[in-house]
C-alpha cells in the first residue's frame, strides 16, 4: 500500500483512572479532558471491579452501551424483567433508545470483574427506538488467528470474517491479540473515527509509527487512510480497536441521557420524574442484584 492509503495517529495519551458508579475505579479512555468525545463515541472505560462496588440502578436514553468482558463475571439486571451474566469473552451490546433503567453489578467479592464499557450515540431517527439486546457468549463469536494474530470479533470486519452486532451506527469492535514483533494491518473505511486502546504491551501505530504503551490510547487521523499498520513489540501486545462513522449531530447530555437537542434532553427528565415515554414503572423499580453487598453481609 502507498503512505497516501496509511492511516496515521492523532495523538496518543494516558488514560487517567476516575470514580465511577458506587466506589467502582475505571481507567477513563474517552469522557475525560484528553478526550472528551469521538463522534460516534460518547465514552469508554476500562473496569476493574469488585463487589460491594459496581453500578446500581440507573437509567438511559438516546444511545447505546457495549460491555465486554476479559475476567470474572458481571451481572446484569433491567426494569423489563431482563437478567443476564456476562463472563471472560462475553458481549453485551444493549440499545438503550428510548429509555432503560438497569443495574450492572461484579459477581464476586474475591474475583475482580475486569473489561470494557464503550458508549455508542444514536442519531436523531434511533434515539426513541424500543430498547434491544445482542448478547453473544464468547463462543458465539468469531475467532481469528493468523500468524501470530488472535482477534476476538464483534462487529465490522477483519481478515475476512465479520462480526455478529447489527450496528444502528456504523462501526467496527475487536479485541486483537499480538504475539511479539507481528505486524498486524487492519481496514478502516476513510470517514470513520476511531482509536486503539492498548491494555497490555506495546505497540508502534499508523502510518507515524506512534509508541504505545501500558494503558495509553491513540487516536486516528480524521478523514485519513484505510489501512491502519500495527506492529506490536518485544512482549507482545492486547489491545482493543474500535471505529465508527461520526453522526455529526449536536450532543446534548447530562449524566445518562444523551439527545440531539436541549428541549429533547429536558423532556427525558421530564419523561423519566412522570414514569412515562419508555419509563413507566421505572422510579418504583428496584433490581435484585443492586443488593448483593447487603445480602452477603446480612449472612
Amino acid at each position: 500500500m502507498s503512505n497516501q492509503n496509511q492511516r496515521s495517529i492523532a495523538k496518543v495519551f494516558t488514560c487517567p483512572e476516575e470514580d465511577e458508579g458506587v466506589g467502582a475505579k475505571v481507567i477513563r479512555v474517552i469522557g475525560s479532558h484528553f478526550c472528551r468525545r469521538l463522534d460516534p463515541f460518547l465514552m469508554l472505560d476500562y473496569f476493574m471491579v469488585k463487589l460491594p462496588a459496581g453500578f446500581p440502578d440507573h437509567p438511559h436514553r438516546g444511545f447505546e452501551t457495549v460491555t465486554y468482558m476479559l475476567e470474572g463475571t458481571m451481572l446484569h439486571e433491567d426494569f423489563k424483567g431482563n437478567k443476564g451474566n456476562l463472563e471472560p469473552g462475553d458481549i453485551q451490546w444493549m440499545t438503550a433508545g428510548k429509555g432503560i433503567v438497569h443495574a450492572e453489578m461484579p459477581g464476586s467479592f474475591d474475583k475482580t470483574s475486569v473489561g470494557f464499557q464503550l458508549w455508542v450515540n444514536l442519531d436523531k431517527k434511533n434515539k426513541m427506538c424500543d430498547p434491544q439486546y445482542q448478547e453473544y457468549k464468547s463462543e458465539k463469536l468469531p475467532l481469528v488467528k493468523k500468524d501470530g494474530i488472535w482477534i476476538r470479533l464483534i462487529a465490522g470486519e477483519a481478515l475476512g470474517e465479520k462480526g455478529p452486532i447489527f450496528t444502528r451506527t456504523p462501526a467496527f469492535y475487536m479485541d486483537v491479540r499480538l504475539e511479539k514483533n507481528v505486524k498486524f494491518d487492519q481496514y478502516i473505511p476513510k470517514d470513520y473515527q476511531g482509536m486503539v486502546f492498548l491494555y497490555e504491551g506495546s505497540i508502534k501505530i499508523g502510518e507515524n509509527q506512534k509508541e504505545v504503551q501500558d494503558k495509553q490510547a491513540a487516536v486516528f487521523e480524521p478523514e485519513d487512510g484505510e489501512n491502519l499498520n500495527i506492529v506490536s513489540g518485544d512482549q507482545g501486545a492486547k489491545f482493543i480497536l474500535f471505529a465508527g462513522r461520526p453522526i455529526k449531530e449536536p450532543v446534548y447530555s447530562y449524566g445518562p441521557f444523551v439527545l440531539d437537542s436541549q428541549s429533547s434532553l429536558n423532556d427525558t427528565f421530564e419523561d423519566y420524574q412522570d414514569e412515562k415515554n419508555g419509563f413507566e414503572g421505572a422510579r418504583d423499580w428496584q433490581s435484585e442484584i443492586q443488593f448483593l453487598a447487603e445480602l452477603n453481609k446480612s449472612k
